[in-house]
């Protein structure tokens, strides 16, 4: 494709002088995303309605932003010089938002690579050193202990410092704690469980540093798509170390595993050094139309020197979010650290079967992550308030997973058991469009703290709920594990339907 051709695709829609276009643009908030609108249209219209795009395109004065979301105004930026375009490389002109999006989607799939192939090393490893079921619920929980630590911290630091600074710090710290884990578990228990926590650390200040990041990087009305394609990269983590774990343990050991994944994140690094920067402002090779057009739509623009901790803590919607990510937190950390567990002893997998099936729910979450995106910020150009698509994505989010768990104590083929935990974690995925883009709608210079407080509500179900299932177990059934999380879907619903909204409620 020709670089002419790619600016027109990546290009804010041109807009015409007349009262009337400008009031259509008003009220629909669109804006130029490449994911997946402008591909879509380029493929009907052709090269030839491509050219029509940029011939058509005139300069004029950006239009001055606003507070709320139905009054965005998307300003039309100046294309680059014909000549300029058609000589540049596809590379030259991708949209640097859009490069920042796909490097913290990928830091994300190295996350989650990292943390799910304990959930597949775990059943050697307890065979080989002949763990109880409670003890392995201690293992799996202790990754929590480090990652409750720096959520808060991670955000304070990203809002101050600058995310790439944190996310770089983060992806090499978990990185070498995963390589030392066959190490740990060699030396003794306690060393696991220090090696454990001392990943969860790296891995706390991933999301609060994202959050800060994309909030300086992404306009309003590509919000939903941007966060549901980085949280998807943790999804196909997941695919990716539960297909490729079962292989590596085979033909290798179980150590080979998290020697293979660790070492993966010094080639992220380099690549993350090289091309990303915190905010627009401090990148000299952004090109100055995408720089504009980023200013004139995003909100959050000075760095945070001093934290209203009475504020953001006096308002109703942060509260909101804080318990409706531990309602929601509580049935996905479950899934994530006892699902293969879960095949093996109840469906009767062994472990090659149990990393594949467990594939299938983890890339569906993927697929329906991206399709809630793209439904959530079609619903807001077409003129929905932010407050009821943030409210109808996260109900989704949790009655979807609530009605699937319900239905496994019905259930005794190990097809329809895989298809219910598929579904469930399918419609779970929804929740990037609801509760995790909603940090951002509420205060977007304060995104990456107020993720840091939801997320400790977040991971503290983990630390509980992780060890809870372990001990419910060895007392009780996977009947009552799923009605744990299905009671704490249903809270969740009710407190995020009263008390959340869409509207900016911190300076």
């Amino acid at each position: 494709m020709s670089g002419r051709a790619l600016v027109s695709c990546f290009s804010p829609p041109s807009t015409s002088s007349s009262l009337q276009r400008r009031t259509h643009l008003h009220h629909h908030a669109t804006s130029p995303s490449p994911f997946p609108s402008h591909f879509r249209s380029y493929l009907i219209t052709g090269a030839r309605g491509c050219r029509k795009l940029l011939t058509n395109a005139k300069s004029h004065k950006n239009l001055s932003e606003s507070h709320k979301y139905e009054d965005v105004v998307i300003p039309k930026t100046r294309g680059l010089d014909d000549a300029k375009v058609e000589d540049a490389t596809w590379w030259q002109v991708f949209p640097k938002r859009w490069v920042i999006v796909i490097l913290c989607f990928s830091a994300f799939l190295l996350c989650n690579m990292d943390r799910v192939n304990m959930s597949i090393a775990i059943l050697p490893m307890s065979a080989e050193y002949n763990w109880s079921p409670s003890t392995v619920g201690l293992i799996q929980s202790s990754f929590f202990w480090g990652y409750l630590l720096t959520q808060i911290a991670g955000g304070i630091w990203a809002d101050t410092v600058g995310g790439k600074q944190v996310l770089g710090f983060g992806v090499v710290w978990w990185s070498i704690a995963t390589v030392l884990t066959p190490i740990a578990a060699k030396l003794g228990l306690p060393f696991l469980l220090v090696a454990r926590a001392f990943m969860g650390i790296g891995e706390g200040v991933a999301m609060p540093a994202m959050n800060n990041i994309l909030s300086k990087w992404v306009p309003v009305a590509e919000r939903s798509r941007s966060l549901a394609l980085v949280y998807s990269g943790m999804y196909l983590g997941s695919v990716t170390g539960l297909a490729f774990s079962p292989f590596l343990i085979h033909q290798f050991g179980w150590p080979s595993v998290f020697y293979s994944f660790g070492s993966l994140g010094t080639v992220w690094f380099s690549v993350w050094l090289s091309k990303a920067h915190s905010s627009p402002l401090e990148d000299p090779e952004l090109r100055p139309e995408e720089k504009k057009f980023i200013a004139a739509n995003s909100f959050s623009k000075e760095p945070v020197k001093t934290i209203p901790w009475r504020l953001i803590l006096s308002k109703p919607p942060v509260w909101a979010l804080i318990v409706s990510h531990f309602c929601h937190n509580w049935g996905t950390f479950i899934l994530l650290t006892w699902m293969p567990t879960y095949y093996n002893q109840v469906l009767k997998f062994n472990l090659t079967e149990s990393g594949l099936f467990c594939v299938l729910p983890w890339f569906t979450m993927a697929l329906s992550a991206n399709l809630g995106g793209w439904i959530a910020d079609t619903l807001v150009s077409r003129g929905l308030s932010v407050t009821r698509v943030r409210k109808i994505m996260q109900t989704v989010g949790f009655l979807g997973p609530a009605f699937f768990l319900t239905q496994l104590s019905h259930i005794n083929s190990p097809v329809m058991a895989v298809l219910c935990m598929t579904c469930s974690q399918g419609t779970d995925a929804f929740s990037q469009s609801g509760l995790y883009s909603n940090h951002q709608d509420i205060a977007p210079r304060y995104s990456g703290i107020l993720l840091g407080l939801s997320n400790t509500a977040g991971v503290l179900a983990g630390v509980f709920g992780t060890a809870a299932t372990g001990y419910i177990l060895q007392h009780g059934s996977w009947d009552d594990v799923f009605k744990v999380s299905v009671g704490l879907y249903l809270v969740g619903t009710v407190v995020w339907n009263l008390f959340s909204t869409g509207e900016k409620v911190l300076e």
